[in-house]
């Protein structure tokens, strides 16, 4: 190649590595158009990229969320709708973006640099060069139907939204917060009302103001050919250049030369309604107005003063607020990094009557914080374990980067000097010379003594009847002023736009795309090693270390070698032998764990000093179920540490699972923190789908029915009760639980670290087995299939629609049976069936989400229950989307759709992704390891002799397993159905499915809630009835597998 050749418009600013991590950055800019470019080399199979344009405006038209959407509906060259999608489903890549009140990002997920070298300059000319065609705006913004009704894509996504508590608080607190010229005040999702009258012109002048190259910053990570990618931006930039304005025209940055936040004048506190028809409890929302984010110490000191305050359980005010005055289920903090950070302190469900009390109480809290000596030794903990919770993340995942480099471009400088304070962590070092002093006089400065805006958000069942009643009067005057003739046109002009816009993308087209060599995605590699029980991996340079280390103990090990600075210690344990009547308290345990006291050598250490201790030594800890390793029945334990610490890990894990004390109070908070929570999990109507569908497929005996929602709604309100009459009693059944699940032979022990850097990997365990009954055998794994109940076993009797007065949209989840193993010699067919159907523009994208029908769907194929499930979230009338859904299925089965060859190419990529995406880091990779070996039980390379088959796939074998298998979910007599609903649908949805042949019952959710055999007294049962009643009356006024994609929404 010549020098000639060799030229680039892009200029290098910086190249740097952080002296924290393995990551190189590069940072580039345009000599012609500005744009800046911020590279980050990472090993992985992925390349991720951001594309961040900074928007900023002055009104809640919902211009800039509006843009989002219609970005994706062609280009100058590629003017079709969701041609981007289907080319980079091609290229092994998944698009998405969203809309943050300060900017936008598009991100663009391949497995392998060539597939993201391939899509790229198409995805930047949609940025930059969208259509924004009249019909593209009218179908995805904002149009009314043939019926009179408001519809439109991001109009039904923001009006689910406007509502919704969350929504109503942040945006009244940023009125407060900011005056009329300043853009973080706005709405950038957009106001409902404002959205009917948004044209499609307004969106054009945003596009031309802000999507200009030198305001758009591309943030690439993974394994990316520099060279390359300068010369595809520098063929992208020669092709555009007499489309975009010049760098030179007259431009201003947003938000960094616009005019600054005023400081407040005072502080504000202010009652706020939502509609809700629970009025028990509401929410308190604090904003203060922060340092400068480019300020790294004062930002640096911000997080570390946010975790002193409410990062754990013994934090100053979750400890007060949470876990001895039960005032508030949870203490919430974030930060807006901007030119001037916002402080954001949530206390979520507060009793209605007490909200303006405990707000008074978290002033109260601060000042005296800030009045007092603080605990400088948790202080310097809370500094170096940040730091070490940094460096954790990032080797991770780069994705933490991103954010920074995002906000770092929004308001940063421009020479690179900001950007460069990510080299290092300095800034930490530094905060441990601050004395006691210099942290109040920063608490007090930012928070305890400063003007804040506090929103004491109160729910309001009246309000929820206002404007349901408001909405249906103004849809009604609507129609009445449009008239017959009026929607008759208004139909017309709804089909002429959406012909306009689903043009078919020529197949030509597609295929001058080629699918991408596989060679580019490096898949990282663990290697396994074995001890005790789990007997020996094979012959290799780790297994010869742990063959070295006494490697005969009675308990299962597994070593995942990788090059980490960490050790990840997981636990994944049997529960099998817990007794069925005491399975409702594993979420108890499971809080519990690590929040409680312990005794040890004869002295009993309170729960405050045990969490210390374990921060101190650990980055970070938990105890949950075992979804993540592909397991819900059984349990996980676990630690990360760095390695010196490893041994320590043991001897927690040891302390917490045999010496830990059920004390009564901590199980009292426990057990009151998880009921807070329920009145608003039973709101969800996604949620509830999937807990009813638990209830009904899933035995008493399973771990993941006693641990769900409708159980605990009913258990743990009788457990609280007994926890203040019998104590005694709950201590002595937690003890049973402890008993049947704290044993060696139900343990599995999973270890991910460089095993090099260990001491002792296998005989640091002696110590844990010490004092153990270790002569049992090694128990088996519970599988979800073996917990299933008759209906599970065999669905096609169970038809329920449940009303739920809190949501205004359906939901509906459909189980049949799939296969039954791994192997099964049609799951090959099955995947490249389910990716050919879920694809983002695929058939039922283009026949559901295309046509209003339902906001998502998909397929999720659960071989660990042995059953196919299909899924449709947030719909006006779930029958029919799921009635359409079933015909886009049976005309691929007798071919009056054919299957278009491109798409199934494009259906093996997506599969090639999800591998990719499955070890997409060290971790990720080593727990994929894990889960193949010990959980599913396939061969190590299952997923390369997978991606072989499915390569084969033919379009018989496609029809046959759509027919036996996929078609079973939607035929009565083969298939149960759930439909959470708004009161208002019931009538249609069961009219739809009975007229299938479904036999439907309508049932309030109290009627799929379990006791568990556990008896309430009698003021108990009358407390339970009341709340069956309130059900019933809301229902007369009127909630392995691969899980579908609900976040594919092109969204704010």
């Amino acid at each position: 190649m010549t020098s000639a050749e060799n030229k680039t418009f892009f200029r290098t600013i910086q190249k740097f590595k952080t002296d924290y991590s393995r990551h190189v950055f590069s940072q580039y800019e345009s000599e012609r158009t500005g744009m800046t470019v911020v590279v980050v080399d990472e090993k992985g199979p992925k390349v991720r990229g951001f594309f961040a344009v900074a928007t900023e405006i002055h009104d809640d038209s919902g211009a800039p969320h509006t843009l989002e959407h219609l970005i994706f509906m062609g280009s100058k060259s590629y003017k079709y709708k969701g041609v981007l999608d289907r080319l980079g489903t091609r290229a092994y890549s998944v698009t998405n973006a969203w809309t943050a009140t300060d900017h936008t990002a598009y991100t663009l997920d391949t497995a392998g640099w060539d597939g993201f070298a391939q899509i790229l300059p198409v995805y930047l000319e949609h940025v930059l060069l969208p259509t924004l065609t009249d019909a593209g705006c009218y179908t995805e913004v904002h149009h009314v139907d043939g019926a009179g009704n408001d519809a439109g894509v991001v109009y039904s996504e923001m009006q689910g939204h406007e509502n919704e508590q969350d929504s109503v608080m942040d945006l009244r607190a940023r009125r407060l917060l900011y005056p009329e010229n300043v853009g973080f005040r706005y709405e950038t999702g957009g106001m409902l009302e404002q959205l009917r009258v948004l044209t499609a012109d307004r969106i054009r002048a945003f596009h031309k103001e802000m999507y200009q190259p030198k305001n758009l910053c591309l943030v690439i990570l993974g394994e990316v050919q520099h060279e390359e990618l300068l010369q595809i931006l520098d063929r992208f930039e020669g092709q555009i250049l007499d489309d975009i304005p010049r760098r030179d025209a007259a431009w201003k940055r947003p938000w960094v030369e616009s005019p600054p936040t005023p400081a407040l004048q005072k502080s504000v506190v202010e009652t706020i309604e939502f509609p809700e028809e629970d009025e028990s409890s509401g929410q308190v929302m604090v904003a203060f107005l922060g340092p400068d984010s480019n300020n790294t110490i004062l930002t640096a000191a911000l997080d570390v003063i946010l975790v002193y305050l409410a990062g754990s359980s013994i934090s100053v005010l979750e400890n007060t607020l949470v876990e001895k005055e039960h005032v508030t289920s949870a203490v919430y903090y974030n930060t807006d990094h901007r030119p001037d950070a916002v402080i954001w302190l949530t206390l979520a469900s507060v009793a209605t009557e007490r909200l303006s009390q405990v707000e008074r109480r978290l002033f109260e809290l601060l000042k005296k914080t800030a009045s007092e000596p603080l605990d400088m030794p948790y202080l310097l903990n809370v500094i170096r374990r940040e730091k070490r919770r940094w460096k954790a993340s990032v080797e991770q995942c780069a994705n933490p980067l991103s954010d920074s480099i995002i906000t770092d471009f929004l308001f940063g400088k421009k020479d690179g000097s900001t950007l460069r304070e990510l080299e290092t962590l300095g800034e930490y070092d530094k905060l441990e010379e601050w004395s006691d002093r210099d942290w109040r006089d920063f608490l007090s400065k930012w928070m305890a003594d400063a003007h804040h805006v506090s929103v004491l958000g109160v729910p309001s069942a009246k309000m929820a009847a206002k404007i349901k009643a408001d909405e249906e009067a103004r849809v009604e005057e609507q129609k009445r002023r449009l008239g017959e003739e009026g929607l008759k046109e208004l139909d017309r002009k709804l089909k002429d736009a959406k012909a306009q816009n689903d043009v078919e993308v020529p197949r030509e087209l597609l295929e001058s795309f080629p699918i991408p060599s596989t060679d580019s995605i490096h898949f990282i590699e663990t290697t396994t090693a074995r001890a005790g029980l789990a007997g020996k991996a094979g012959d290799n340079s780790i297994q010869k270390i742990i063959d070295e280390d006494q490697p005969h103990l009675p308990l299962f090990l597994q070593f995942e070698h990788i090059p980490s600075q960490f050790v990840v210690v997981t636990i994944m344990i049997s529960v099998d032998s817990v007794p069925m009547q005491l399975r409702p308290l594993i979420p108890v345990f499971l809080d519990n764990f690590f929040n409680t006291p312990v005794m040890r050598d004869g002295k009993r250490v309170e729960f405050e000093q045990v969490v210390s201790e374990l921060e101190k030594d650990t980055v970070a800890y938990y105890m949950a179920d075992s979804a993540r390793l592909g397991n819900p029945e059984t349990l996980q334990v676990w630690l990360k540490v760095e390695p010196e610490k490893y041994e320590v890990a043991i001897k927690w894990l040891k302390e917490m699972l045999w010496s830990s004390i059920f004390d009564e109070e901590r199980l009292k908070a426990s057990v009151i923190k998880q009921l807070a929570d329920v009145p608003e999990e039973k709101r969800d109507g996604n949620s509830m789908t999937g807990a009813v569908n638990t209830m009904i497929h899933y035995s008493a005996e399973s771990t993941s029915r006693a641990c769900n929602t409708l159980v605990k709604a009913l258990y743990l309100k009788r457990v609280k009760r007994l926890l203040e009459r019998e104590p005694g009693h709950v201590k002595r059944q937690m003890e049973e639980v402890r008993a049947a699940v704290c044993r060696p032979e139900n343990m599995r022990v999973l270890v991910i670290a460089d095993v090099e850097k260990l001491k002792s990997p296998v005989s640091g365990w002696k110590p844990f087995l010490e004092g153990l009954d270790t002569g049992r055998p090694l128990a088996p794994l519970c599988r979800p299939r073996d917990r299933l109940s008759a209906a599970g076993k065999k669905p096609g009797e169970l038809a329920y629609v449940v009303p739920m007065p809190a949501i205004d949209s359906s939901y509906s989840k459909h189980t049949a049976r799939g296969p039954a193993s791994y192997d099964d010699p049609q799951q090959p067919a099955l995947m490249v069936a389910l990716a050919y159907l879920d694809a983002v523009e695929g058939p039922l994208w283009c026949a559901v989400r295309g046509t209003g029908l339902a906001y998502g769907t998909g397929f999720r194929r659960d071989t660990r229950a042995e059953a196919l499930q299909f899924i449709i979230y947030s719909s006006p009338d779930a029958y029919k989307a799921f009635k359409t859904s079933k015909k886009v299925v049976e005309d691929l089965i007798s071919g009056a759709t054919q299957f278009d060859p491109p798409a199934l190419e494009g259906a093996i990529s997506s599969i090639v992704v999800r591998f990719a995406e499955e070890g997409a880091s060290m971790e990720a990779a080593a727990y994929g390891s894990f889960t193949d070996q010990v959980v599913r039980e396939v061969p190590r390379d299952y997923n390369e002799q997978t991606l072989r088959k499915v390569r084969a796939v033919g379009v018989d074998e496609l029809k046959a397993v759509l027919r036996e298998v996929v078609l079973p979910v939607f035929v009565p007599g083969t298939s149960d159905v759930v439909v959470t609903c708004a009161p208002v649908m019931e009538e249609g949805i069961i009219k739809g499915f009975e007229e299938d042949g479904f036999k439907v019952q309508k049932k309030p959710l109290a009627e799929f809630q379990d006791d568990y055999g556990l008896k309430g007294g009698e003021d108990e049962e009358d407390d339970d009835e009341e709340d069956d009643e309130d059900d019933d009356d809301d229902e007369d006024v009127d909630d392995d597998g691969e899980d579908m994609d609900e976040d594919k929404d092109k969204a704010a």
